[in-house]
């Protein structure tokens, strides 16, 4: 089973599940626990290969890697701990897999937060996926993984996130890194069922303005999808939870108080 970690509110029913990135772990939500634990109990994990996940006897299997299998790992930590229907809060890919687990088990999701949410393949981070798979095989994966950083997040106010993926991505090994890499080869068809498909489940999308990569197509499913909403964070890049937490958590946190309430959009700016 996945690693994971527990926060338990003393009255609260209501549960919140982190979903982290590629590369990363569940410390990318570091500041966001103690504002979102004294309103929700808090469930964060870590995914297959990453984090305290990356020594689970799970991973020297060679099963294949694909987006429904890494979501069952998800759902397997549910399962063991029981948990009622939550608000799933994702980041980058962790995006796909909040949405991936809406698509397979929709009852399980009251809402869903996304930060820099990957929605469609753009020309460049297409160019990246052929680069990658050129390369992958032949050089050092810290080295493919810290080019893509600098390339999606390349100002100098991005360095605390860059680094913090970057860090966090030596836990991987070369192998590890080709099994998720691989996965790029899914991703476009998926996203495009997805844009396809409204689950109808409230969504907020926080992007960060200067993320080049994966603003423009959000702003697009936003205006298809009748419960979604975007708040596009100013001066911030790709890890907007971790570039501006006070106005990530400000706007989230307000997002799923309103969930049992009529919740007025507008009201987000």
């Amino acid at each position: 089973m996945l690693y994971y970690k527990t926060y338990h509110h003393p009255s609260s029913l209501e549960w919140i599940v982190f979903i982290h990135g590629a590369g990363g772990s569940s410390a990318i939500w570091h500041k966001q626990i103690r504002e979102f634990r004294e309103e929700f109990n808090l469930l964060l994990i870590d995914l297959r290969g990453h984090g305290k996940s990356a020594g689970a006897l799970k991973n020297i299997w060679n099963d294949k890697y694909t987006f429904q299998a890494l979501t069952k790992d998800i759902i397997e930590v549910l399962d063991h701990l029981q948990l009622p229907p939550a608000h799933f809060m994702g980041v980058s890919l962790g995006t796909i897999l909040t949405r991936q687990l809406a698509e397979m088990e929709p009852h399980r999701v009251k809402s869903m937060v996304m930060a820099g949410a990957v929605t469609k393949l753009t020309i460049t981070s297409r160019m990246l996926v052929v680069l990658g798979n050129a390369f992958k095989t032949l050089v050092p994966y810290i080295w493919l993984y810290s080019l893509f950083a600098w390339i999606i997040m390349p100002r100098r106010h991005h360095a605390e996130s860059r680094n913090l993926f970057i860090r966090e991505a030596k836990r991987l090994c070369q192998k590890e890194f080709i099994r998720w890499f691989k996965l790029t080869k899914d991703v476009n068809p998926l996203l495009r069922y997805f844009k396809e498909k409204d689950v109808k489940i409230p969504t907020l999308y926080v992007m960060g303005e200067e993320d080049i990569m994966f603003l423009e197509p959000v702003k697009k499913i936003v205006q298809e999808h009748k419960l979604s909403v975007l708040k596009i964070v100013k001066a911030c890049g790709h890890v907007v939870n971790v570039e501006q937490p006070e106005v990530f958590n400000r706007v989230s946190l307000q997002f799923l108080k309103n969930q049992n309430q009529t919740l007025n959009y507008g009201s987000l700016d």
